[in-house]
This record gives structure tokens, C-alpha cells and sequence, in this order.
């Protein structure tokens, strides 16, 4: 899963892509399939990367990265418009240990209609590049034999123009 550049503008629902940024903000582009266009300001607009939101957890806080995961893995994910007991149960299996006294139905919701947004598009199915493996280029043998490099002719020297 690939959300660099994806983000959340506050008081603008749904999820936007960045696609420029200019000296008062950013151009943002939304993912669904209106495709629509949003210039946000930096001074006013709140804007949260999808990769760095966190949950809050009993413990420690719990990536959002982690949650999609494990919701992409999961059977059926419910409607964002459904009760907020069965919002709750399906987030104890796929963010177990959340703080269920900070984690409200409305973030439950807003994160299920998240994902319901990316499900589909092709960003979402992409491995995330900071955790592919690296791989180390592969050894080339060398069958030919290796030619020493030919000593070059000095440089001609340019004759004085006259004035």
C-alpha cells in the first residue's frame, strides 16, 4: 500500500492527492472519480498525511498504515453509515488495543469511508516503497578479455590569432 502524497483536508471530505505545491500551499487533486481540483493554503487549511495518522491506542498509538491493512485482510468491512456497535466490534478485531474512551464513532467512520475511497484505486495495491526489500544489482561476469585503454595523442596546440 502506497499512500505518499494522499492526504486529509480538514473540513473537506474525502481523500486528495497532492499534486503540486506552490508558495502559499498546496494543488490537491481528490481520489475519487470526480477527480476534482482544491488549491489549499497552508495558513488556513488543516492537512494530515495518511501515512503519518495515528489512533490512539491503550498503550502505544496505532498506525493507520497498520489499520488498512489489516482491513484490506479482512472478510467484509462494514458501511460507514452503519450503528456504531457494529463499527466498534469490527474495529476491535482490525485495531486491537485502540483507546475506545479517545476513538469516537465518528473517527471510526470517517476511517471506514477512507478506505472504502482507496479500496479500488491502483495506489492502494501498490507495494509501499520503503518496504520493499532492496535488491543488490546482480554481478556481471566479464568473459572478454580486458584491453588496456589506448594512450591519447596530445591536444594541438592553437596557434596565436593575429590582430
Amino acid at each position: 500500500m502506497n499512500l505518499k502524497g494522499i492526504v486529509a483536508v480538514g473540513g473537506k471530505p474525502g481523500l486528495w492527492k497532492a499534486l503540486a505545491q506552490n508558495k502559499t500551499g498546496f494543488i490537491l487533486e481528490s481520489v475519487d472519480a470526480q477527480k476534482t481540483k482544491l488549491v489549499a493554503n497552508l495558513s488556513t487549511a488543516k492537512i494530515a498525511a495518511l501515512e503519518e495518522i495515528t489512533i490512539f491506542g491503550d498503550e502505544d498509538d496505532i498506525l493507520l498504515m497498520d489499520v488498512l491493512k489489516r482491513m484490506q485482510a479482512a472478510k467484509s468491512v462494514p458501511d460507514p453509515k452503519a450503528d456504531g456497535k457494529v463499527l466498534r466490534n469490527f474495529f476491535r478485531e482490525v485495531a486491537p488495543g485502540h483507546d475506545e474512551e479517545k476513538v469516537y464513532a465518528s473517527d471510526m467512520k470517517k476511517i471506514v469511508s477512507w478506505y472504502h475511497i482507496m479500496k479500488d484505486q491502483p495506489f492502494f495495491s501498490e507495494p509501499d516503497p520503503a518496504e520493499a526489500p532492496v535488491q543488490e544489482p546482480a554481478k556481471e561476469e566479464v568473459t572478454a578479455p580486458v584491453e588496456e585503454p589506448k594512450a591519447e595523442k596530445p591536444a594541438a596546440k592553437k596557434k596565436a590569432a593575429k590582430k
